[in-house]
């Protein structure tokens, strides 16, 4: 019988622990969503100062040194220069735990603005030698700022913390130059995610044809991994009246594009896997009446898996080889990995997904196909579990089909959505750090 007693009683206590902590998680994440409310105005601010005054990638001085001022006012700690421009800020909580990162992008397009907006961009500036706009084009200015807002939320129930939340701005998502190494692939090889070292990341992407108010997301293979590919035809020229006296690298060329259209609808299987293989750019000649002695393709891959990823490569290759000897031509074929599958580890999703339901609301969450389109995000999750989302930007009662998208120069977000970009970052911290 006191076997059974004391059984009882360290059961009870168990329970009534588990209740405590329920309820001081349930407190913390009501005064999460408080403080995230009255951060509106502040990150209407912030966003609409990033979006006239926005900066290329790997040149983002004056939006780290914002950023940076605002970490510190705040009494984190501060890391400048990482990755060349990126900030991470650190913020250490009341109690010992484990580390999460939150993570924004900041960089612009070169593209020259036409959203009509009061705050919209004139800055001009210069890209691949050539005179370009610059504006922000893909929300970043509003990542930024609504990192900032958690940031702010955070240190102000930091005492409640079990653990550290790491925040990291990262340079150049949008690409560096040619043959420069840059934004989260560079973060990681600088330690962004040591010292202290990160258990979990977590980020989200406004979108522009979701409707404010939802949350979206996909487990494993969310956004696609993206490579570029350059094939280079040599034949042999000649007069452009005499074809029979060339090995002509412009038809083998034409081959190629044809025949590389049937690595996805024919080699790929499109029931167990997305891909996509696009031609962008075809360069050869500089006159109508010459055949040239070679040609260049390049263009972008697409997949949703390592595998798949890897038999696209090895039938590039094996397609363009086989085509240009049946001519008579040779090929070179080069192939530069860009960035990963954006990939949301499972069980991180599951664990956080009641979290992102509280957030929003279980009806304003949803699952979504796969979306072709690449995140550097992926670097960060090939070191530790990730989870990546999606927050609705568009204005209620708009025309998905008839926004302005992403990458172009109309573009515009609804800043009514940042009050739960903001909440759901600063719950998405405090319950993983919360949970045992």
């Amino acid at each position: 019988m006191k076997i059974v007693t004391n059984a009882f009683a360290i059961g009870l206590g168990l329970s009534l622990a588990t209740t405590g902590a329920q309820a001081q998680n349930a407190a913390l994440n009501t005064r999460i969503a408080t403080l995230a409310a009255a951060e509106q105005s502040k990150v209407v601010a912030w966003r609409r100062d990033l979006h006239e005054h926005p900066e290329l990638g790997n040149e983002e001085t004056r939006t780290a040194q914002l950023i940076a001022t605002q970490l510190k006012s705040w009494g984190l700690e501060v890391q400048t220069g990482v990755g060349r421009t990126g900030v991470v800020g650190i913020l250490r909580g009341g109690k010992p735990g484990r580390v999460v990162a939150l993570r924004a992008d900041m960089d612009g397009l070169p593209l020259t603005e036409t959203s009509g907006l009061p705050f919209a961009s004139v800055v001009k500036a210069t890209y691949l030698g050539q005179p370009v706009g610059v504006m922000h084009a893909c929300g970043h200015d509003t990542h930024v700022a609504m990192l900032l807002g958690a940031a702010e939320v955070l240190s102000q129930v930091k005492k409640d913390l079990p653990g550290t939340v790491k925040f990291i701005f990262q340079p150049a998502e949008e690409g560096s130059l040619p043959g420069v190494v840059g934004g989260a692939k560079l973060m990681v090889q600088e330690g962004v995610l040591e010292k202290p070292k990160v258990d979990a990341i977590f980020g989200l992407h406004i979108w522009a044809s979701t409707p404010v108010g939802q949350l979206t997301y996909r487990p494993r293979g969310e956004m696609a991994s993206s490579d570029r590919f350059t094939i280079k035809v040599m034949g042999k020229g000649a007069h452009g009246a005499k074809p029979w006296a060339s090995i002509d690298p412009v038809v083998t060329a034409a081959e190629i594009i044809t025949a590389l259209q049937t690595i996805v609808s024919r080699q790929v299987d499109l029931t167990q896997d997305a891909a996509v293989v696009t031609v962008g750019t075809v360069q050869a000649g500089v006159r109508y009446n010459v055949i040239p002695p070679d040609a260049t393709l390049s263009g972008t891959i697409r997949a949703f898996s390592p595998e798949t990823q890897q038999r696209i490569w090895a039938a590039i290759r094996r397609t363009a080889a086989g085509i240009a000897a049946a001519n008579g031509a040779t090929a070179e074929v080069g192939i530069e990995p860009y960035v990963p599958v954006t990939f949301n580890d499972p069980a991180l999703t599951a664990q956080m997904l009641p979290t992102l339901q509280r957030a929003a609301g279980t009806d304003n969450v949803h699952e979504i196909k796969a979306v072709t389109g690449a995140e550097d995000f992926a670097c960060y999750q090939e070191k530790i579990p990730g989870l990546f989302f999606f927050l609705g930007g568009m204005a209620p009662g708009a025309d998905p089909a008839t926004v302005a998208d992403h990458h172009t120069a109309g573009f515009r977000v609804e800043e009514s959505a940042f009050p739960l970009g903001v909440k759901t970052l600063a719950t998405l911290a405090a319950d993983y750090l919360s949970r045992k």
